[in-house]
């Protein structure tokens, strides 16, 4: 059992050694039962695998149980207080210690903690183990936001992500809240509001609030004496000066700090918590525009959400931090809305590190329920609120239900929820009609007219648009890929170029599973500009080519260069890159035009070669696209006549996994030309054969999509080296290699 030590607590981890029984019984006999009669499983786990399409969503909805042994050491007894965390449980938990209830938890989203000390077991031996199951209710309850009505998004089951047990002293600090003030002067203050719990020892304490740098150097400290009540708690609000040197956190340059603040008894530090911090302003201003450390910053962004094939939301921290990298790094994009829920604290960790700002929003998709059901919403709201305002990423809170008709009394409490726990952030509330009540400090809209209007108020936030309007396979004929990029052109381009607009995110960065009613009716809605693996389709090459030159050089055909796949025999060529100039080489000799006319608001429009009419008729040869920058060769790109698959190209988002049996890294494979090109209408099924300490976590063998697939490589618990062999039926064959430490 993992135990490990911060200054005052004992953290004990939960998330090895669980088992599993996929069955609903009594607590009794959940307790009494063989752990042979169940499954040993590792947390963050997914209560059904599934294939990546054509499932029943029923399927996974039903109660489960979880349980596992723990120990606590016998010098916590009578000194300690011991809490039972969870990171998220989907959708409803009671947890049980020892065989008594130590709580229940509504919704699937949040983190929640029980205080069990007076239901632990303290010392070493058998007879003192604790043992804690957890029934997990993954129906889709109408008591339970976000559900009740039609959804569109499936929410899966399990306990998805981390536990853990904490012990701490009597007197202990119970929540801890950083924000800064006056940022952009000189005069910036950190302000470190925070409550401390007394449960069986009060008295004069101190608070301590130091910043660190990202060496871990004190950059500046405050502290302030306090009373501890016996029973009870006590807040205080330390004001941290002297920050005149520090960096502020950007976009381009996101510096991190942590806050650690420590509770003193005597000089003494008997509790202490340490959170990632930066320091910015981050505003939507009246005049429409938004503004990080007063400096103006057009947003172009995507919707994501958590959701993954196979293990649905039960994604690790590699995963998680994964999808950050792609959004920030591939695409481009300086925003990303977490539709329609709080979604992993790895992900938004990783926002925090790359400069990706986040509109966060609570759970909910249309439908509101009664009474009871909207206090459960504020609930998770709250929840989410606390959890996450101390990251520098998040930038809006939602606390309207997505695409929720007006609900004044719901929505005044939700904005003043808001506005309390957290004052330095600005509200929003997505909704899909323009004639709503304006509750909010921001009007977010989702805008699926094809067309960006101007904005009824100001601030003015596009938060969807494209998506289901034109869902797109990433096999589907050209032209429609094409058309798909350019509805994503034509929105970005237009509301580029209308300051009143803060920005427009699209719907959405990547397919996701979803229910019967929505989709392809394979349980799929093809709204992303990627696929369901994050494997990029045409619109993709859009917002990656808008990224700086100087950073990474884009050059992307929005075709496969076939010469048969176009409607009358008519074609031309769309490019998105960020050179100055495309050049065609081969059989065509020419240049492409930039697309200003059309799109004169991006900073990098995409470029048209219109004189394909000598092509037909004619023989098909190899096409070069050779960028210029400077009037410099920046990149070359080539794409063969024959389109006949060369390879099977195989590879591992990360070579290394963490030896703790949930770890695990995409395995992503492909068949491609002579020139490494995706080839489209490759067919046959891979299969995969791991040796080593990993297994393989999908459809294996894989029927490939689109000439494409991917699989999750998972750590078993042990270290080595391990290898993954990768057969496809064409005869083709690769290996990947991977190291478990």
């Amino acid at each position: 059992m993992a135990v490990s030590a911060s200054i005052g607590r004992q953290i004990v981890d939960l998330n090895a050694d669980w088992v599993f029984f996929r069955k609903n019984m009594p607590a009794g006999r959940v307790f009494a039962a063989a752990a042979k009669d169940g499954e040993k499983v590792t947390i963050p786990h997914s209560s059904l695998l599934l294939p990546h399409h054509n499932f029943d969503e029923k399927s996974y909805q039903f109660v489960s149980w979880y349980r596992r042994e723990f120990e606590l050491p016998k010098t916590a007894e009578g000194q300690k207080k011991a809490f039972i965390e969870f990171d998220g449980v989907m959708l409803a938990a009671k947890v049980y210690v020892n065989g008594k209830l130590a709580g229940e938890h509504k919704g699937g989203y949040t983190p929640f903690a029980f205080d069990i000390t007076s239901l632990a077991r303290f010392g070493p031996g058998k007879g003192n183990r604790n043992v804690v199951a957890v029934q997990v209710d993954s129906r889709e309850r109408p008591d339970i936001a976000p559900f009740g009505g039609t959804v569109d998004y499936l929410a899966f089951g399990g306990l998805y992500r981390e536990a853990r047990v904490v012990l701490t002293e009597r007197a202990w600090i119970a929540d801890a809240f950083p924000f800064a003030t006056d940022v952009l002067s000189d005069g910036r203050t950190l302000r470190v509001k925070t409550t401390v719990a007394g449960d069986g020892k009060g008295g004069e304490f101190t608070i301590a609030a130091t910043l660190l740098d990202s060496r871990g150097r004190k950059a500046a400290r405050a502290e302030q004496a306090i009373e501890v009540p016996v029973k009870g708690e006590a807040h205080v609000e330390l004001a941290v000066d002297g920050l005149e040197k520090v960096e502020l956190w950007d976009i381009d340059r996101p510096t991190m700090y942590k806050v650690r603040v420590e509770l003193l008894e005597g000089g003494k530090t008997v509790d202490a918590v340490e959170k990632p911090f930066g320091f910015r302003e981050a505003r939507f201003n009246k005049d429409g525009r938004f503004r990080l450390n007063g400096r103006v910053i057009k947003l172009m962004g995507l919707d994501r959400h958590q959701t993954y094939p196979y293990i649905g939301c039960a994604a690790p921290a590699r995963l998680q931090r994964r999808d950050a990298e792609i959004l920030r790094e591939e695409l481009g994009l300086n925003i990303v809305r977490t539709s329609h829920y709080p979604q992993s604290v790895h992900f938004l960790d990783r926002c925090d590190e790359l400069g990706l700002l986040v509109f966060e929003e609570l759970p909910g998709w249309q439908h509101i329920g009664d009474a009871a059901w909207k206090a459960n919403a504020i609930e998770q709201m709250k929840e989410m609120i606390v959890r996450d305002r101390h990251h520098p990423s998040i930038v809006l809170w939602g606390v309207r239900i997505n695409e929720s008709q007006d609900d004044h009394d719901f929505y005044v409490e939700s904005n003043r929820v808001s506005r309390e726990l957290d004052p330095t952030r600005q509200t929003g509330g997505v909704r899909c009609f323009r004639e709503s009540e304006f509750l909010e400090d921001v009007f977010t809209f989702n805008e699926f007219s094809s067309n960006v209007r101007e904005p009824n108020h100001v601030p003015y936030l596009i938060t969807e648009f494209a998506g289901h309007t034109f869902p797109t396979k990433t096999f589907d004929r050209v032209e429609r890929q094409i058309e798909h990029a350019l509805l994503h052109t034509r929105i970005q381009d237009k509301q580029m170029g209308m300051p009143e607009i803060a920005g427009a995110i699209g719907w959405c960065a990547f397919d996701y599973n979803t229910h019967i009613d929505f989709g392809s009716g394979d349980r799929i809605c093809y709204h992303g500009v990627s696929d369901i693996f994050r494997f990029p389709k045409f619109a993709a090459y859009l917002y990656m080519s808008q990224k700086d030159p100087a950073k990474q050089v884009v050059m992307e055909l929005a075709d496969f260069w076939a010469r048969g796949d176009w409607n009358h025999c008519t074609k031309f060529l769309l490019i998105y890159s960020n050179c100055d100039e495309v050049l065609i080489n081969g059989q065509l000799n020419g240049r492409a035009e930039p697309m200003r006319d059309e799109f004169p608001n991006l900073a990098h429009p995409p470029f048209r070669f219109d004189k394909m009419k000598d092509v037909w008729g004619h023989g098909w040869n190899d096409l070069e696209l050779v960028g210029l920058i400077g009037g410099k060769v920046a990149i070359r790109r080539r794409w063969p006549a024959d389109k006949l698959p060369s390879k099977l190209a195989a590879w591992t988002d990360s070579t290394v996994l963490d030896a703790d049996g949930s770890d695990m890294t995409q395995l992503s494979f492909m068949m491609v030309d002579r020139f490494g090109n995706v080839c489209p209408y490759a067919t046959g099924a891979v299969t995969a054969k791991a040796s080593g300490p990993v297994r393989i976590i999908g459809e294996n063998p894989f029927a490939l999509v689109g000439g494409r697939g991917a699989l999750y490589v998972r750590s078993d618990g042990r270290k080595g080296a391990a290898s993954i062999e990768l057969t496809c039926t064409s005869g083709h064959k690769a290996q990947v290699k991977v190291k478990v430490g």
